[in-house]
C-alpha cells in the first residue's frame, strides 16, 4: 500500500526558507516592469508576488537568495541585483 503525500504548498519545487540573511545581492526593481511575470516564473525560491492592483512584483528579501535568475530572465532588465542596504546598528 502507498502513502499518500499531502501536495506541494509552495510555488513550482521551491520550499519556503528564510534565506536572505546570508545573501550578498537583492533584486532591485528599476521602473521598467512591464509585468511579463518572468521574474515570478522563473525563481527558484518562490521569492516573488504579484501586486495585481499595482502591475508590480515585490521581492521577499527574507526568502531571496541573491542568485540573479530574475534580473537574468527579465526581458526589459528591469531589475538589477545590488548590494544590500546595511541594516540599523551594523
Amino acid at each position: 500500500m502507498r502513502e499518500k503525500v499531502p501536495g506541494p504548498t509552495s510555488k513550482a519545487g521551491s520550499i519556503p526558507t528564510k534565506m536572505g540573511s546570508w545573501s550578498t545581492v537583492k533584486p532591485v526593481l528599476k521602473g521598467r516592469c512591464t509585468f511579463c511575470l518572468f521574474c515570478w516564473i522563473f525563481c527558484p525560491e518562490g521569492a516573488i508576488s504579484q501586486d495585481e492592483a499595482n502591475k508590480v512584483v515585490l521581492f521577499n528579501y527574507e526568502e531571496c537568495k541573491g542568485c540573479g535568475i530574475c534580473a537574468h530572465e527579465c526581458p526589459t532588465k528591469a531589475i538589477k541585483m545590488a548590494e544590500p542596504e546595511p541594516r540599523g546598528g551594523e
